[in-house]
């Protein structure tokens, strides 16, 4: 744990995003990596790798673990062809790259996605989809195209050096997917410790089993000072009670470690009087429990999730061919600021990304200075952002805020 918070330590040193956009947060992490000096939470209260044969089989056979967000949009703006070569950055449940395959079958698929469930139901749906073409070519004859179909598992930094080793060139795909965010595969799951509502190990880790040593959400409540924990709750929850939240988590976890999910909730539950607990309503007008924007900030954090949005931005950018699609869809608001201010040209790395109201002329200037140099690499497809219809929403709530933004790269 120690060597793992030290390598991040180094990389947020060289990364001008993290380190001069939000300064607390940074210290933060210096914060637990002078506080970690013994075994890490999840480890001490066996949060480790679980075996996940028998779920992803009942995944496969019963339902599917992920009904996409916003497909008929998808598609649209997608536009994609026969021949062409997509990827779909965050594969999750496979929902969208099932229905594009079933809109345009001939085409080339590159699945990427950080979590192993989610690869390794990608590699057993490849083997489906690959036996369903071949029975279709030796009926068809041998004018059939058979779909490719490539699982890749890493995160938005590491994409382009998955492309590298399999010789696949910079401007040589055509469309790309983002769905950022937490997937229903993870978020239904009680031992992956994203929900609130389901109770298990406090974990968060997106890459899960992969590195096994990774700092999870319990390692955070449980290690970082009352500062550093309002500082996280403030700038990846937008959390107002921050500091009242991290006050009853340091004085909670002084009695017994907060190693569960619904242990969390409760402190946070504590912290309010119990006629604001469900005071706080969703875009449906349903009470929300006062513990959903702390559960989003620890997940945020944990899994250094605005700073791969941004990476895996840029590398959009690189492998998309000129003329490619892109089509990003987020889940709250410091995602689809990024995405927006991304797309419209801005320079990340000077820029203050967290907060709405810190809009000074200087951004547009430089906006415009690059558009001028011809800078900007990104055409709108659609000028204002776009959520989801209210038929949509009634059905699968849990895309109720999702917004998605399409463009055309230049």
């Amino acid at each position: 744990i120690i060597i793992r918070i030290m390598i991040f330590h180094l990389s947020v040193r060289s990364n001008p995003m993290l380190r001069k956009t939000n300064l607390a947060v940074w210290r933060a992490w210096r914060s637990w990596k002078l506080s970690l000096h013994s075994s890490t939470v999840c480890a001490s209260f066996g949060t480790g790798p679980l075996d996940r044969s028998e779920e992803l089989s009942s995944v496969s056979s019963e339902k599917p673990p992920h009904t996409p967000v916003m497909l008929k949009e998808v598609l649209h703006y997608l536009d994609i062809q026969p021949g062409q070569v997509v990827l779909d950055m965050t594969f999750g449940g496979g929902g969208h790259t099932k229905a594009i395959l079933n809109v345009v079958p001939e085409v080339t698929v590159l699945a990427l996605d950080r979590d192993p469930t989610a690869i390794s139901l990608a590699q057993q749906l490849a083997k489906e989809y690959w036996k369903v073409n071949n029975n279709s070519k030796a009926m068809e004859g041998p004018g059939s195209v058979v779909v490719v179909w490539k699982p890749l598992l890493g995160k938005f930094s590491e994409l382009e050096a998955l492309l590298s080793n399999m010789n696949i060139e910079p401007g040589s795909v055509d469309a790309v997917l983002l769905d950022a965010g937490c997937s229903s595969m993870q978020m239904d799951e009680a031992q992956r410790g994203f929900s609130l509502s389901k109770d298990g190990p406090l974990d968060m880790r997106m890459d899960f089993e992969r590195y096994p040593d990774m700092p999870c959400a319990a390692d955070v409540v449980n290690t970082l000072d009352q500062q550093a924990l309002a500082s996280i709750l403030t700038a990846y929850g937008e959390e107002r009670q921050a500091r009242k939240i991290a006050l009853a988590i340091v004085e909670a976890r002084r009695v017994n470690p907060i190693t569960r999910t619904q242990q969390l909730a409760s402190v946070v539950a504590g912290s309010f009087p119990p006629a604001v607990l469900y005071a706080r309503k969703d875009r449906l007008q349903r009470y929300a429990h006062v513990a959903t924007k702390t559960f989003q900030a620890l997940r945020i954090f944990v899994n250094d999730e605005l700073n791969e949005l941004h990476a895996g931005l840029s590398a959009a950018r690189s492998v998309l061919a000129p003329g490619g699609r892109l089509c990003v869809i987020t889940f709250h608001s410091l995602e689809d600021r990024l995405v927006k201010r991304y797309l419209q040209g801005e320079d990340l790395s000077n820029l203050d990304h967290f907060s709405p109201r810190k809009q000074s002329s200087g951004k547009k200037k430089l906006v415009d200075a690059n558009r001028e140099s011809g800078e900007v690499y990104w055409l709108p497809l659609r000028r204002k952002v776009i959520t989801p219809e209210r038929d949509d929403v009634n059905e699968n709530p849990r895309g109720r805020s999702a917004k998605l933004r399409a463009a055309l790269r230049r």
